[in-house]
């Protein structure tokens, strides 16, 4: 039995297909397929059904799996204990962020390299769920992610921005003379929003439960700056980070008290990390500025 051959099974299950499981090894997907065929030859049992579209784990793979995950975690954390001895910084890191902030990413990532030359970095951009679960997986090591509530177990945070979040509306809207709204005015109102996923939109069904309704949200883009345009343009009510609504001269803000979103620094802290992912997290600590 091979480290390799493990790593390929657990590729397999959590891709749910070879081929995709390949692509993430960096690897042919015959190689994949081979492997673990000699795998199974090993122990004497399938461990994956392979006859619906997606890959399934047989009822024998569902007990080699923990084993195999627990056999690898094993192995990289004797890698990280001698990296750690050694002093050594290398290999590969990810930064995630959400489409829209105003934090200097590119210097950060500049500065860490400069330091690390020999670290590879990758930078994604994605909702602050899609983010979160990169960092859960360990696909992701440090990511900007917007959060409704506090962060999820086993996820470490630095705020670093904490508003208030506004329904705006064109400065011709008729409702530009009040300066707040109860949420239950937003009730049937035709919305204009983030997508799921993101704090944003969070934010707001959670508030809409509560108060005992479901948001109706006629539009949806993937940047607030395409809502506050269409918002502009008299096409409905945006839900946006006040920062944002006082820049733009188009739009009025109105105050919703039940709706507040952050910003936040986010990394993992429920498994260990290795030492260049450490040194991105220390660096990305410090540059970014903590909202206390």
């Amino acid at each position: 039995m091979e480290l390799r051959q493990l790593a390929y099974f657990v590729a397999v299950v959590e891709e749910a297909n070879f081929t995709r499981a390949a692509a993430r090894m960096h690897v042919a997907q015959p190689g994949v397929s081979a492997q673990i065929r000699l795998l199974e030859k090993e122990f004497g049992h399938e461990l994956l059904d392979r006859s619906g579209r997606t890959v399934r784990l047989t009822e024998m793979g569902e007990a080699v799996l923990p084993f195999a995950r627990a056999a690898l975690s094993a192995v990289e954390g004797a890698r990280l204990a001698v990296d750690e001895l050694t002093g050594l910084i290398r290999g590969h890191v990810a930064i995630g962020m959400v489409t829209s902030h105003n934090f200097d990413i590119p210097g950060l990532l500049a500065g860490f390299h400069e330091d690390h030359p020999n670290v590879e970095i990758t930078l994604t951009e994605g909702n602050s769920d899609q983010l979160i679960g990169g960092l859960h997986t360990g696909g992701i090591d440090v990511a900007i992610v917007g959060l409704a509530t506090g962060p999820p177990s086993g996820i470490a945070t630095q705020i670093l921005t904490n508003e208030p979040i506004d329904a705006a509306v064109a400065t011709t809207d008729p409702l530009n003379n009040r300066k707040s709204l109860p949420i239950e005015a937003l009730k049937d109102t035709p919305l204009i929003c983030l997508p799921r996923g993101t704090g944003v939109r969070t934010s707001l069904e959670n508030a809409c439960a509560a108060a005992g309704f479901r948001p109706r949200v006629a539009f949806e883009a993937g940047t607030p700056q395409i809502l506050a345009e269409l918002a502009e343009r008299g096409l409905g009510m945006a839900v946006l980070p006040r920062s944002l609504v006082r820049n733009r001269p188009g739009l009025h803000g109105l105050a919703v008290k039940e709706l507040r979103g952050c910003l936040a620094l986010a990394w993992r802290d429920h498994a260990p990390i290795s030492p260049a992912a450490r040194a991105l997290v220390t660096r990305a600590r410090r540059v970014l500025p903590e909202v206390v």
